[in-house]
C-alpha cells in the first residue's frame, strides 16, 4: 500500500475507539495464562496494520516496504492537553551491523526516513478504550535534523567499535538514543529509541517542541 493511501485510511480512524478495532480484527489485548492476565503490549499496533492489510512479521525492514508505520500513545497534562507519553522505539541495534555500516545504509536511516505515525490516548493500563487521536507523516528531510539523527548515530556506532556494545547508554543521543529492550532490568538488548522531544516534533503542530540539535 502507498503511503498516501494509508494516510487517507487512517484518517478516517481519528476519533474512534481502537480497542472496538481490535475486537473487529480479532487482535488479542488480554489473554489468561494460568491465573494471571497477560497484556499484548503491541495491540495498539498490531491493530493499525491489520486494519490496512499488513500481515503480523518482525522483519527489521520498514514494515509496508518503503514506508514505516508507528504508533505513540499520548496522555494528559494536568492542563488537559495532551502530551507524549514516552519514547518511541524504532529499530533493534546490532552491534555488528551498526559497527559495519555509515548512517545511509543502516536500518535507523531506513525506517526514519519515510513514516506515519498515529497517534492514540492513553487512559489506563486496562486500554478499555483508546481513541485514535492524529496522523502524522514525517521524512527525514530537514538538514539539521538529518545531521543530529546521524551524529546519534555515529556515537553509538564509534562507541561500540571502541568501547564495546555493553558500554552503549540511554543517556547518549540528543534526538536517538539507544536503551535497553526486552522483558526485566538484566536485558542485554538495546534497541534505537526516538526521544519524546523528536516524537513530538514528528507529531507537528500542537506538539513540536524546540529540538536541542547542533547549532
Amino acid at each position: 500500500m502507498e503511503r498516501v493511501e494509508a494516510i487517507k485510511r487512517l484518517t478516517t480512524l481519528v476519533g474512534q475507539d481502537l480497542r472496538q478495532l481490535a475486537d473487529r480484527h480479532r487482535v488479542t489485548v488480554w489473554s489468561k495464562v494460568g491465573n494471571k492476565d497477560n497484556k499484548n503490549k503491541g495491540w495498539a499496533g498490531h491493530t493499525i496494520e491489520r486494519y490496512l492489510g499488513l500481515a503480523l512479521n518482525s522483519s527489521r525492514s520498514p514494515n509496508f516496504g518503503s514506508w514505516e508505520l508507528k504508533l505513540v500513545p499520548l496522555i494528559p497534562k494536568r492542563t488537559g492537553e495532551l502530551k507524549v507519553k514516552e519514547t518511541m522505539a524504532i529499530t533493534m541495534i546490532d552491534p555488528v551491523e551498526v559497527a559495519s555500516k555509515e548512517f545511509e545504509e543502516s536500518h535507523l536511516f531506513n525506517k526514519l526516513q519515510k513514516m506515519v505515525v498515529v497517534a492514540r490516548v492513553f487512559e489506563s493500563q486496562a486500554d478499555n478504550r483508546s481513541l485514535v487521536h492524529s496522523v502524522a507523516s514525517f521524512d527525514l528531510d530537514n538538514p539539521q535534523i538529518y545531521e543530529q539523527v546521524k551524529a546519534d548515530y555515529n556515537l553509538v556506532r564509534e562507541t561500540i567499535i571502541t568501547q564495546g556494545f555493553s558500554n552503549l547508554t540511554g543517556k547518549m543521543g540528543k534526538l536517538v538514543q539507544p536503551r535497553t529492550k526486552g522483558p526485566g532490568h538484566g536485558s542485554t538488548s538495546r534497541a534505537f529509541y526516538a526521544r519524546t522531544s523528536f516524537v513530538a516534533h514528528i507529531l507537528g503542530e500542537g506538539y513540536s517542541v524546540p529540538l536541542p540539535i547542533k547549532p
